[in-house]
């Protein structure tokens, strides 16, 4: 029994839904996303709601009926409303600017680096430390700021690096110095 798959999906306005030989095809004002339906799991559309369908007997139906109903409601948010992602860089001399699909980030190493971003994907840097990453695909938009974090991740002692915006970074105490009489 899977309790998230039971939740009926809300159809918003402007959103257009078809089903065609098990591939789903998402359509609203911010774009179009296609998702292929697990052979177990199927939909069933109507004016306002979309149920999930699957066979309880299998086992393999239940554990991807949850994850279909996951990823249908996220596609309709996606091209409804769309998704983001603020990337936050901490440390000194941290910088990131943005042209076009080019994000330059200058990380304290020797070299700027300069990551290409997916064309489902839009960047902004409202400062020179704050990055937001804006797409109607959820999964590419979590790939990619994965991706822009993994160049230098935050690190435990002074927090600096890359983090989410709402991202809590454990801070270790540093080393104590021997005390003279030990």
């Amino acid at each position: 029994m899977s309790r998230v798959a039971k939740n009926p999906i809300s159809i918003t306005d402007g959103v257009n839904i078809s089903v065609d030989n098990n591939k789903v095809i998402v359509k609203g004002p911010k774009g179009e996303l296609e998702f292929v339906l697990p052979e177990t799991v199927s939909l069933n559309i109507s004016d306002e709601f979309i149920n999930v369908e699957y066979n309880e007997a299998v086992q393999q139906s239940v554990a991807l009926a949850g994850t279909t109903r996951s990823i249908v409601n996220n596609m309709i948010i996606g091209v409804s409303q769309g998704f983001e992602k603020k990337l936050e860089l901490i440390g000194v001399g941290y910088r990131a600017k943005a042209s076009g699909k080019l994000l330059e980030l200058t990380l304290g190493f020797s070299h700027p680096i300069k990551y290409q971003l997916p064309p489902e994907v839009e960047v902004e840097t409202p400062s020179q430390t704050e990055v937001v990453l804006k797409s109607h695909n959820k999964q590419i938009l979590g790939q990619a700021a994965a991706e822009i974090r993994a160049f230098r991740p935050p690190e435990p002692y002074k927090g600096k690096g890359v983090r989410y915006s709402d991202e809590q970074v454990k801070r270790k105490e540093a080393k104590k110095a021997a005390g003279a009489g030990a």
